[in-house]
């Protein structure tokens, strides 16, 4: 299977991806980072209300995407221009959904459209919000880990829920300079290192798997065959 660049959001997402890869591993061990630092912050900003509430939606089905509610990102946080009435959540993940290790963790140009569904919604997404927070106040990646440790430690934040996952199938998404418009897939969420459990990344597996000790979770993403809007994905090499 192919395993080309994509990063992994914790969403959060982030989500997610995350988005570490083969390749931005390769250039982080080889000491090339050019995205050292945050950017300022209109660069990871998108004008357009309307045109991040689109973006955000096409992260699954207009069947799904429709009833879900819809965060967009401003100068201060997350806030909520959609309401939902099917308990998914949409939003357009920006760099920091990524572990803090991630070479792309600063990038301005990652675009993550992702939709949660209830369970994740409700305890996975809270973690990425909160990193939000964090970056918009100007903490260090130092910093955003020791508050993220602290507040799952003192249960600020929800634990993760059982049957959490998200859809990642939004053909504008650009996870990151390498990978941009990946694959569509969905991401499966899993409490610790769980991967071993559902032989994730084994010879002829089709689940891709990543420990996130960040957020303490595993990520588990499945390739799936089309975009949201229902037209063939890239396809995958054996």
């Amino acid at each position: 299977m192919d395993k080309k660049p994509f990063g992994v959001f914790a969403l959060v997402l982030t989500a997610c991806a995350a988005f570490l890869s083969l390749t931005c591993e390769a250039r982080a061990q080889a000491g090339s980072n050019p995205y050292p630092a945050m950017a300022p912050l209109d660069q990871y900003l998108i004008s357009d209300e309307n045109s991040e509430i689109a973006l955000a939606r096409s992260a699954a089905p207009a069947s799904i995407s429709d009833g879900a509610e819809v965060m967009v990102l401003g100068r201060q946080g997350y806030t909520t221009v959609a309401k939902g009435n099917n308990g998914f959540l949409c939003l357009v993940e920006r760099s920091w959904g990524a572990a803090t290790d991630a070479p792309d963790f600063w990038n301005p140009k990652v675009r993550a459209p992702i939709c949660f569904n209830p369970p994740a919604a409700r305890s996975f997404t809270t973690i990425y919000l909160m990193k939000t927070k964090l970056v918009l106040a100007g903490k260090s990646k130092a910093e955003i880990v020791e508050a993220t440790a602290s507040a799952l430690d003192k249960k600020e934040l929800p634990p993760l829920e059982p049957w959490g996952m998200c859809y990642m199938m939004s053909k504008e998404q650009y996870l990151n300079d390498d990978g941009k418009s990946w694959h569509p897939h969905l991401m499966f969420l899993a409490p610790a290192d769980a991967g071993k459990t559902w032989g994730a990344d084994l010879p002829g597996s089709p689940v891709i798997a990543t420990n996130d000790p960040e957020e303490r979770a595993t990520i588990f993403l499945v390739l799936v065959a089309k975009w949201s809007d229902g037209t063939p994905g890239p396809p995958t090499v054996h």
